[in-house]
């Protein structure tokens, strides 16, 4: 696992201060009076410009209109194209799929938001001020639990060579975060991103039906979607073709090709998919065709995130495996939501309007962690092309289901 979302978060968190002294500051959308195909391109091309190596973006209007931008290059060692519709893997985005199995389950009444964790998993948390007894399920869908993120991480080129083929079991990964005391402050009462309190759920979802979590996805999601690009690779440290190759920045002369890797925790963070399935999954959800209405206003209750997080995700509130994140479109809309993933050179951002029917999916396919800085900037430049693109009025060209294509080099 290269730097993932909590590396970057707590660099941020660390150095915010510095940056806002030396002047970088946000960058924020602006009003626009070009075609949302056209914006899409030039954001596409403007986190190129960052020198990130691979862009793709897609954004699916109210009417199920498709504009589609690549930007850069898929391998830096050939010069092949970013192709339009390439696998990346979902990283953390796929929270939001275990969390709409979880919810699933609640709404059939096989398992309640109020267990605790020691319901389902007894002893399993436990130790160093750990206790199972007082987290619920809840509290690890919303990363209200407390319980630390102890997953293995690399952050030179040395330890990507040395950890990417490691293989670690779900109970490994548990006693990790055991080892450590929790967060300073009790369940339900203070906000800490924890990919560790995900591989609980996993482990639940197991204990509940009897099958592992990411069955229950390709069963409860994917196939009554259609949704047949997105896949659980396991172990397999390879992507389905075609893919960017993926790259992560470590400093002048040092950018390492980091594609082939086996994610640290196998059973959530292995999944793959394509900016056409993630806009699909997105707008299914909101819609309201995964969740009852019940179960889905449960998961866009929010509390507000950490400082170090709110560094990334300016005014950004959690939900249960959701993020909802404000717009400044100055209209009606308010806000929009989505499921940041980054993990092994491949970082996302998505977003769809509050009821489901315009989303936007941006993947690239470099991370440039270096320096915060860098990833700010790099955070900031997808966040104004998922801005402009929500923001931006319904195009009126092509036909009705159609795709408009564009690419820079």
């Amino acid at each position: 696992m290269a730097l993932t979302l909590r590396t970057h978060l707590t660099m941020a968190v660390c150095c915010a201060a510095t940056l806002l002294a030396t002047g970088v500051a946000p960058a924020v959308a602006q009003p626009t009076g070009t075609s949302p195909m056209e914006q899409l391109r030039r954001d596409t091309a403007a986190i190129r410009d960052l020198g990130v190596s691979g862009v793709q973006a897609r954004l699916v209007e109210s009417d199920g209109r498709q504009s589609v931008a690549t930007s850069g290059t898929a391998d830096l060692s050939t010069g092949r194209p970013v192709s339009a519709d390439g696998y990346f893997r979902m990283a953390s985005t796929s929270k939001t799929l275990v969390a709409t199995v979880v919810l699933q389950l609640e709404a059939e009444g096989r398992l309640s938001l109020d267990d605790t964790v020691d319901h389902w998993l007894p002893g399993v948390v436990d130790g160093n001020g750990n206790d199972g007894r007082l987290i619920t399920v809840r509290n690890l869908l919303q990363h209200t639990s407390g319980i630390r993120d102890a997953l293995p991480g690399y952050t030179t080129p040395e330890e990507y060579y040395q950890q990417r083929y490691n293989v670690y079991e779900p109970q490994q990964l548990i006693d990790l975060a055991m080892g450590q005391a929790p967060e300073e402050f009790p369940p339900g009462e203070g906000w800490a991103y924890s990919n560790t309190g995900y591989v609980l759920l996993d482990m639940i979802v197991r204990k509940a039906t009897g099958r592992p979590a990411h069955r229950e996805i390709e069963n409860r999601i994917l196939r009554p979607l259609g949704l047949h690009r997105t896949r659980w690779m396991g172990t397999s440290p390879t992507l389905p073709r075609p893919h960017a190759r993926a790259y992560q920045y470590y400093g002048p002369g040092s950018r390492v090709d980091i594609t082939d890797q086996i994610p640290v925790d196998h059973e959530n963070l292995s999944w793959v998919t394509t900016t056409r399935d993630e806009n699909r999954f997105f707008r299914a959800l909101l819609g309201g065709r995964l969740l009852p209405a019940r179960q889905l206003a449960e998961m866009k209750k929010t509390v507000p995130v950490d400082a170090e997080t709110e560094v990334m995700w300016p005014d950004g509130r959690y939900g249960l495996g959701l993020v909802e994140r404000p717009l400044t479109c100055g209209d009606s809309r308010g806000s929009y939501w989505g499921h940041e993933g980054g993990d092994g050179g491949y970082i996302t951002l998505n977003g769809v309007t509050d009821d489901g029917r315009r989303s936007v999916v941006v993947s690239m396919s470099e991370a440039r962690g270096d320096t915060l800085e860098h990833i700010l900037d790099q955070e900031n430049a997808a966040g104004v092309l998922i801005e402009n693109a929500l923001c931006a009025g319904d195009s009126r060209t092509p036909a009705s289901g159609g795709v408009v294509s564009g690419g820079t080099s």
